[in-house]
């Protein structure tokens, strides 16, 4: 409560005098185009939910190995920690299989909804943008969506005509804590009417420095490239594109290391219907073939995991229907075949994932000032797979969603939105199916064949501010659960026969899948003030903080959920020169779940300057990043390996980016 108060007087205070200056005035700032947040692409302002959006610049700014890494200073976004190769995003202590990672649009098509250890293989370097998305549009990506989507957006597979015949960008950077370099180049070309993409990344990251010395075994080694075209006739286009990730990384927490690789196909299409109902038909697919190794120091071979997957999409955008403005019918087929071959083959056997959806997204403008969005989605969701029982199962499941949001505009200045959704989530494979130890985060874990769908059932409101200089984004939320499930430690160890023993007797924790009813709540924000502008140049100072709250039916905390954060900055904006700071505070956790343990709080330091030298070569830039300036120790509450774990401590990075040469 008493933080919950300390960030409603912050917001608040930023607020009142930014909102009392000027109702009236046309806003200075008119959000971003987003593709995620809708079938038609829009104004971030324009939605429901708050839409965030991470631009190259941001994500070069950050530098990490994961896509995560370049979520971390968002409000209401966290990252599991558990290895510097291997961090998934978690939205509103939600993570693993309530948030949805994509590729433009299409499956990431990986093992680590299946464990914590096990990484995302999209490198955040070959990115553009990352948009992170909530609320009615995420049920065009899957019941996994519950948290929210996040969607990594890249030109592998282009999607317009460039507007030049050739344009390239090459950055590399170096970093100090982990003596890491990386670097990327990135390429589109014109030639006709066909667009093609090359594009390749390398990175090689030591054992990193934490505050306490080396963290060991925290290496992280990556490389990789993607080919990609489309052909344009019209206002239509078809294309397809390879890509290749392979990375080598430890777990920090245990000695093995994880050798990856993924193929991955893609194709993407879009086609005019001309002048009916309906206006286009775009049809997008994925197939990838996935496999990482689990190996000791001496090169022994603990298990591979193996995952071949395949989804794809058809939907067809409609304009106007009577009251409707736009509107979007869909079918996705997904199709996962996953199988794990040595020691830790026992944690999960062969699973066959199916499932087949359709959704309906649609918009009503109810007046020039007051427009609804809605969607629905119906799936059936078969999986196979042997339980600890040892006798071969099969389950379905047709769990179907809907929701509806409104967005009421008071003025240009200020816009109020809310959403309701109800949304059923399939049990996944592992908590259906999981039956041993797995030797990377330290478990031995028992599903249940027999759990039911899980029903969240959430209610948001949204409040943005556009008034002068003034911007503010804030969200507050609460979600109830209906057969909530979630990994619980039960305080006995075990050996990897599964014999189990209360206390530390053992080296694998045990956690069993259990289902109950649960209670999600929190807020987040974020305001902006231009302080002043002179020439080119501008002076901003920011303010966030986000809180989540997450407890069990009957009693006891959700395991494994962040603290809350709070802090600011300051930042400049020029045209030779850009420079700022963000300072967040990060609470200590101590509502955690049964067996667990706390994680203290700690301050996080980042700041940047990036200098353009050459006034007629703006694509060239030099850049200093620091990061964790202030050397705490750093431990996240989310991490199931947390209590071994330290962060990295204080980082300098330099980076140099040339583009369009």
């Amino acid at each position: 409560m008493q933080i919950r108060f300390l960030l409603s007087v912050a917001v608040a205070a930023l607020l009142t005098p930014a909102v009392q200056a000027d109702t009236s005035a046309p806003p200075q700032d008119e959000g971003e185009v987003v593709v995620t947040a809708s079938p038609f692409a829009r104004n971030s302002d324009d939605t429901p939910t708050i839409v965030e959006k991470v631009d190259r610049e941001s994500i070069l700014t950050t530098g990490g190995a994961s896509v995560t890494d370049a979520l971390a200073n968002l409000p209401g976004i966290s990252s599991t920690g558990f290895a510097a190769g291997a961090s998934r995003p978690i939205i509103r202590g939600m993570d693993a299989t309530r948030v949805r990672v994509l590729e433009n649009g299409t499956s990431s098509s990986d093992v680590s909804d299946i464990g914590p250890d096990h990484g995302i293989p999209i490198d955040p370097l070959a990115a553009q943008s990352i948009e992170v998305v909530r609320g009615p549009a995420t049920l065009r990506y899957g019941s996994q969506a519950i948290g929210g989507v996040v969607n990594i957006l890249n030109n592998r597979v282009p999607m317009a005509l460039p507007t030049q015949p050739l344009s390239a960008e090459f950055t590399g950077s170096y970093g100090t804590a982990a003596d890491v370099g990386q670097t990327s180049l990135l390429a589109d070309a014109k030639i006709g009417d066909f667009a093609l993409h090359a594009d390749g990344f390398y990175r090689h990251a030591g054992d990193y420095d934490m505050p306490l010395g080396t963290q060991d075994n925290s290496y992280s080694h990556n490389h990789g490239g993607a080919l990609g075209g489309s052909y344009f006739f019209g206002d239509s286009h078809v294309g397809a594109g390879l890509t290749q990730y392979n990375a080598d990384y430890g777990i920090p927490s245990d000695t093995t290391h994880i050798v990856m690789k993924q193929t991955k196909a893609t194709t993407r299409n879009s086609f005019d219907l001309g002048s009916g109902l309906f206006k286009t038909l775009n049809i997008d697919a994925s197939y990838a073939n996935y496999q990482h190794r689990e190996e000791e120091p001496d090169g022994t071979v603990d298990t591979t995991f193996r995952n071949k997957e395949w989804d794809g999409r058809a939907e067809l955008l409609a304009g106007p229907l009577g009251p409707l403005r736009d509107s979007a019918v869909g079918v996705e087929v997904q199709r996962r075949r996953f199988s794990a071959v040595g020691d830790d083959s026992s944690y999960l056997f062969p699973t066959l994932t199916q499932s087949e959806a359709a959704y309906l997204f649609t918009t009503l403008p109810v007046s020039s000032n007051f427009n609804l969005e809605a969607s629905g989605r119906i799936e059936h969701v078969h999986v196979n797979g042997t339980p600890a029982s040892n006798t071969a199962t099969s389950v379905n499941f047709t769990p179907a969603s809907a929701a509806i949001g409104a967005l009421y505009t008071v003025s240009p200045a200020l816009k109020f939105g809310v959403t309701f959704s109800s949304t059923g989530r399939a049990p996944a494979q592992t908590e259906l199916f999981a039956r041993g130890g797995h030797d990377g985060p330290n478990t031995f874990e028992t599903g249940d064949p027999n759990l039911k769908i899980e029903r969240a059932n959430s209610l948001e409101g949204t409040m943005r501010v556009r008034s002068g200089g003034f911007r503010f984004d804030g969200s507050v939320y609460s979600t109830w659960f209906h057969n909530y499930i979630y990994g619980d430690l039960t305080g006995r160890t075990c050996d990897d026969d599964g014999q189990c023993v209360v206390g530390d007797g053992n080296d694998l924790r045990e956690l069993n899948y259990r289902q109950q009813g649960a209670h999600f709540r929190g807020a987040e924000g974020e305001a902006t003030y231009k302080l002043f502008n002179a020439g080119d140049g501008a002076l901003e100072v920011k303010a966030q903080g986000d809180y989540t709250r997450a407890t069990l039916d009957g009693g006891g905390n959700v395991p494994r959920i962040p603290p809350y954060r709070i802090g600011g900055g300051l930042t400049w904006t020029s045209t030779p020169v850009d420079a700022g700071f963000l300072l967040l505070y990060a609470g200590r956790q101590d509502k955690f779940g049964a067996f667990d343990t706390p994680t203290p709080h700690y301050y996080e330091l980042n700041a940047q300057v990036a200098w353009r030298p050459f006034p007629s070569h703006p694509g060239i830039q030099l850049a200093v990043v620091g990061q964790n300036l202030t050397n705490d120790v750093q431990r996240f509450a989310t991490a199931l390996n947390k209590d071994q774990v330290v962060m990295p401590g204080r980082n300098i990075r330099f980076v140099l980016k040339i583009a369009n040469f």
